[in-house]
């Protein structure tokens, strides 16, 4: 006499139609395979020293990928972790109540996570006391993280659902590798150990949330894939739902509480923050500016602190910055304290041809012809400048060289306000600096004036002889120049 298969009996009730209906759609498990899978997992879910090497191994390549922020090398850790093997033999045990695989399971599973999280916070000081790698700030592998949502939920519970599935059924088991990547729970105790080693608490936190939420969920999804498999013991009256089943619902849907609380939380957060570099970026356009980073934090008496790294063609002063904070504030609606880190660049355009400015380099200067700027494709190896002995002013302003020729030193070196040595002196001039003549002209006590406007944008009066009128001619490329004046 055959055994008959309770997954297989015809319900007596409209009550089991709905099951009977869904165990017709589901693939049969024989009683034979229910056995070898109970076995598989007891075996498994085993914490003998095979288990705990691939842990502790395990746990080392998710910390170096996390510290390194290497996805590649994480995913590795994923295909080593041992922990699935007890999470689903917890759920089977649970469901068929086999005390004996549920105890070893949770055993296993704690003691596997705690061994993780250890290895992650002697890496983690180990790295502090020897920098391999300098961390600034987390890395984003690590703070992605942190922050579980209802996403993370579904795909513990998809990824359950495909485990237990594939691990009933013999013939599409290669599917387990890519269930294990895809719920990750190697990575997250990780970042716990990480967040301890640093003293990063919310960090630690939120890691654990995540692998609380990952573990709880695909146990319960593995314990409804063997429900629906027939793995459950029956009734008189056909099939039961397990009262750890119910449990075990429970428990999922109440993690959704704090999942989603954590992700209307950071909804929150992150529209803030967008608002706030929307208005930040366009205030400091309306500047000429370009928004390069920005941080923000928020100090004990709720006020907002930006720190902001711009790119500008003009230097930004007090009056434009205390201006930028207001409009910031008014937009924000809130109080702002801003500090700038402006770097000053110029923006070059190949496809633009460069506008030609005068440069140090000197030509022949001709005292009765404006002088005229010209561009040359190579540029000479050296410029020198020549002027003739005697000086005419012309209707345009001139570049000169300032040269002392007086036996008093100070008489060509200082800037007059007025025509003449009794005027006011206004300035101080360095020798051979150059100067623009402009277009006074006076004659006193027989010596004549000019009027000049100095490099500093001083105006004031020199002797003409003090004067020695060069012409520029700029080039693309900059080069040094030496002038050696003649015609002394």
């Amino acid at each position: 006499m055959t055994e008959k298969d309770p997954a297989l009996a015809k319900p007596t009730s409209l009550k089991l139609q709905v099951r009977f209906l869904l165990r017709k759609i589901l693939p049969t498990i024989g009683v034979e395979r229910r056995a070898d899978v109970r076995a598989y997992l007891r075996e498994e879910a085993q914490p003998d020293f095979d288990y705990f090497l691939l842990v502790v191994l395990s746990s080392i390549i998710a910390t170096s990928g996390l510290l390194i922020n290497s996805g590649a090398v994480i995913i590795g850790a994923m295909l080593v972790a041992p922990l699935m093997s007890p999470i689903i033999g917890l759920g089977l045990g649970s469901l068929i109540g086999d005390e004996k695989l549920l105890k070893t399971a949770i055993s296993a599973l704690l003691r596997g996570s705690v061994i993780a999280i250890i290895v992650a916070i002697l890496l983690t000081w180990f790295n502090e006391a020897l920098p391999f790698i300098t961390l600034q700030t987390l890395p984003t592998e690590v703070l992605s993280r942190t922050s579980p949502s209802p996403i993370d939920l579904m795909i513990a519970l998809a990824g359950g659902l495909a485990a237990a599935f594939a691990l009933a059924q013999p013939s599409i088991s290669a599917a387990l590798p890519g269930v294990a990547i895809a719920t990750a729970l190697m990575p997250p105790l990780g970042v716990v150990g990480i967040g301890i080693a640093m003293g990063r608490w919310e960090v630690a936190g939120g890691a654990f949330l995540l692998f609380i939420t990952n573990a709880v969920t695909i146990a319960f999804s593995a314990m409804l894939v063997f429900f629906s498999l027939g793995f459950s013991p029956g009734t008189k009256d056909g099939v039961r739902v397990p009262r750890s089943l119910l449990i075990s619902a429970l428990v999922t849907l109440f993690m959704l509480v704090p999942l989603t609380f954590l992700s209307i939380t950071a909804f929150q957060e992150a529209s803030r923050m967008r608002e706030i570099n929307t208005i930040v970026s366009e205030e400091i356009r309306t500047q000429g500016a370009e928004l390069i980073t920005l941080d923000t934090k928020t100090d004990e008496n709720d006020i907002l602190n930006l720190e902001i790294t711009l790119r500008t063609p003009k230097r930004l002063y007090y009056g434009d910055v205390d201006s930028l904070q207001e409009s910031i504030a008014v937009r924000l609606q809130e109080t702002v304290a801003i500090v700038i880190n402006q770097i000053i660049a110029d923006k070059l355009d190949p496809l633009v041809p460069p506008t030609l400015t005068p440069t140090p380099t000197l030509a022949t200067a001709s005292p009765t012809n404006s002088p005229t700027p010209t561009s040359t494709a190579t540029p000479p190896p050296t410029a020198t400048a020549t002027a003739t002995s005697t000086y005419t002013p012309t209707p345009t302003p001139v570049t000169a060289l300032v040269q002392n020729i007086f036996t008093n030193y100070d008489q060509c070196l200082e800037l007059h306000q007025r025509s003449g040595f009794n005027s006011p002196v206004i300035g101080r001039l360095r020798n051979a600096r150059y100067i623009t003549i402009l277009y006074g002209e006076r004659t006193v006590d027989g010596l004549i004036w000019i009027e000049v406007k100095d490099q500093e944008g001083r105006v004031g009066w020199l002797p003409q002889i003090c004067t020695h009128p060069v012409t520029l001619t700029p080039t693309k490329t900059p080069h040094s120049a030496t002038p050696s004046p003649e015609g002394n």
